[in-house]
C-alpha cells in the first residue's frame, strides 16, 4: 500500500477533469441529468460540486492551515451550492469552468512549495475538528475518485434494467 505522496496526490488531481471531460462531453441529457432518486446527485450537480470546492474548499483550506494554523476554522462547505451555482449552465461550460479553477488551484497548491513539516501543520475543521494539511491533501484526491466512482455508478444504472441476468456480475448496478 502506497504511502502519502504529494506528487503523486497531484497527479490524480490534475487528471480528473480531463476524466470527467472524456466521460461526459457530448452525451445526451439522459445520461448526465440522471440521478439515483431522491435528493441524489446527477454527474451533472457532480461537476458542479466540483467546481464549488475549487472554488471554496481544498486549496482555500490549505492556505487557512499555512497561514492560521488552529486559530481560525474552515467555513463550513455548502455540499448543495452547486444546485444554485449550476442552474442554466451547458455541461460543456460547467466542464471548462472546473478545468480552469483545478488549474489555477493546482498551479496556487504548486506556488506553495509545501515540504514535510508543512504537510504535519493542523487546521480546525468545523465539523471533524482537528485535521492536518496532509490529510485535507489527501482527502481532495480520494474526493476526486469517488465522485468519479459516483458518476459512473449512476450512469451504470440507467441500464440496469436493460441488462438482464447479467445484473449478478455487475454489482455496481445494485450498490
Amino acid at each position: 500500500m502506497s504511502k502519502f505522496n504529494l506528487n503523486q496526490s497531484i497527479q490524480i488531481l490534475r487528471n480528473t477533469p480531463a476524466v470527467l471531460r472524456i466521460l461526459l462531453c457530448d452525451l445526451s441529457e439522459d445520461w448526465i441529468t440522471q440521478n439515483e432518486g431522491g435528493e441524489s446527485w446527477s454527474p451533472y450537480d457532480i461537476v458542479g460540486h466540483f467546481i464549488h470546492g475549487e472554488k471554496t474548499d481544498w486549496v482555500q483550506r490549505a492556505k487557512i492551515i499555512l497561514e492560521f494554523g488552529k486559530s481560525k476554522p474552515f467555513t463550513p462547505f455548502d455540499r448543495f451550492a452547486q444546485v444554485r451555482d449550476s442552474a442554466g449552465k451547458g455541461i460543456k461550460v460547467l466542464l471548462d469552468e472546473f478545468e480552469l479553477l483545478r488549474s489555477e488551484n493546482l498551479n496556487v497548491l504548486s506556488m506553495m512549495k509545501l515540504q514535510d513539516n508543512d504537510l504535519k501543520k493542523e487546521g480546525i475543521h468545523p465539523e471533524l475538528g482537528i485535521v492536518t494539511l496532509k490529510q485535507l491533501i489527501a482527502t481532495w484526491v480520494i474526493h476526486d475518485l469517488s465522485h468519479i466512482r459516483q458518476i459512473s455508478r449512476v450512469m451504470a444504472k440507467n441500464y440496469k434494467d436493460e441488462i438482464g441476468p447479467w445484473q449478478e456480475y455487475l454489482p455496481v448496478v445494485n450498490e
